[in-house]
């Protein structure tokens, strides 16, 4: 029965990406330590603790889901960022992009009695239309507390990336991703998996972040959810992740809404927070990139 990975924090990207792409899913170990663990804890818990919960079944009637983080907390931000996990996820995605985009970040608190969520594939949130050659998502659930079975560790099927339409998983090729708080689950749009079912006496948390496609809807607006005026702040990285840069050649231009000459007509969204048109200096890349994309395809 295929196991679960287990990696170095020292890993290579391209070693975590192969990894998914073979079994769909690995864990990467002790990649926080104790201090930076308490550090997102102090910044999230309040938002944490007054978040309600699910109205469903999928989305748990004992279970928050919060989100915003990247607005919310500088911790959060310098997790999307890791080089490990966004190495990673350009390494998995980037045949099937351009860009990488951020898609989701959320803290999941599975609280004591929570049943098992349904088992799933991400990948459906585009309700089924991608084709199965192309991967959407390199997906994150970072123990914010230790994960155990007891406690409501994922449920994760390895090579079920791999598997037929239609197959369902038997109970023993289900594995539980039991971890230690500051390790980090690792798994792509493909892979089927849940949140387990929490028969301990304390909560399980997990931060869910996640990244996608350039050219797909993200699943939390990041637009909405870290509007300009708090992104303005930001390294120009973390911004161009969260969707604030041009998806593709011909992907998130805007027309400035001003009076008759008083800005150019058609600028990318970088030129939200610079105010300069050079901000399309990166845009012969992108056509060629996709140019050459269009003559391999033909």
């Amino acid at each position: 029965m295929p196991q679960l990975q287990h990696l170095s924090a020292a890993s290579d990207p391209e070693r975590l990406a192969q990894a998914l792409r073979d079994d769909g899913a690995a864990i990467v170990e002790d990649v926080l330590d104790a201090a930076a663990l308490e550090r997102l804890k102090s910044e999230i818990m309040p938002y944490v603790e007054a978040t309600e919960p699910g109205r469903d079944d999928f989305t748990g009637r004992k279970t928050t889901r919060t989100g915003a983080l990247v607005a919310r907390s500088e911790a959060c931000r310098d997790l999307v960022m890791d080089d490990l996990i966004l190495g990673g996820a350009n390494a998995f995605l980037k045949p099937f992009c351009e860009r990488v985009q951020l898609h989701l970040t959320q803290l999941i608190r599975i609280q004591p009695g929570q049943v098992k969520q349904p088992l799933h594939r991400d990948r459906l949130a585009w309700g089924g239309f991608l084709q199965d050659s192309i991967e959407p998502q390199f997906n994150t659930i970072w123990a914010v507390t230790d994960f155990t079975q007891e406690n409501g560790a994922t449920q994760v099927v390895p090579c079920s990336n791999n598997w037929e339409a239609g197959r369902e998983a038997k109970p023993d090729e289900i594995q539980y991703a039991e971890m230690k708080a500051g390790s980090v689950l690792v798994y792509s749009g493909s892979v089927i998996h849940s949140g387990g079912a929490n028969e301990a006496d304390h909560d399980r948390m997990g931060l869910n972040i996640t990244y996608a496609l350039g050219w797909l809807r993200q699943e939390e607006n990041q637009y909405l959810s870290c509007p300009p005026h708090i992104a303005k702040d930001f390294d120009p990285a973390l911004r161009d992740l969260l969707g604030y840069c041009m998806g593709s050649y011909a992907l998130g231009y805007y027309t400035p809404p001003t009076g008759p000459g008083e800005s150019p007509e058609v600028v990318p969204p970088e030129f939200l927070f610079s105010g300069k048109v050079t901000d399309w200096s990166d845009g012969d890349d992108l056509y060629e990139s996709v140019s050459r994309r269009s003559s391999e395809t033909v």
